[in-house]
């Protein structure tokens, strides 16, 4: 799939966190990006637009990164969810993994980190 072709949806309630990772993702040429800010919004985001790739924070109001990547996985399992963890989430990421997350990326995330993400999908 070519990175023009993508659609990428951000979840995160750090509405900072949002806008820098869209910046990159725009710089890098991803078609369309779609924002959640809590993990309820990003199973009805996710249903509404079924994006290429979810960028997904563990720790959120409402639903946790987790919860919301249980709902997403049901709804599609090979539903592409990235998650994002700082230092202290750990153990949530590792349950995140073992439920079938395609891949996580340490907070904060850097601007290369996601561009090699995306270009690995782009593969």
């Amino acid at each position: 799939m070519a990175v023009e072709e993508m659609k990428v949806l951000i979840c995160d309630d750090s509405i900072f966190v949002r806008k820098k990772l869209a910046a990159v993702l725009k710089n890098c040429g991803v078609a369309e990006i779609v924002e959640a800010g809590d993990g309820e919004q990003a199973v009805q985001m996710f249903e509404e637009c079924s994006p290429d790739l979810t960028l997904m924070d563990i720790v959120m109001p409402k639903m946790s990164g987790v919860e919301a990547l249980k709902a997403i996985l049901e709804k599609d399992p090979k539903a592409k969810v990235v998650m994002a963890s700082s230092v202290g989430t750990q153990e949530n990421l590792k349950e995140a993994i073992n439920i079938g997350a395609f891949d996580f990326l340490q907070k904060p995330i850097s601007d290369s980190q996601l561009e090699m993400l995306i270009k690995k999908l782009a593969k």
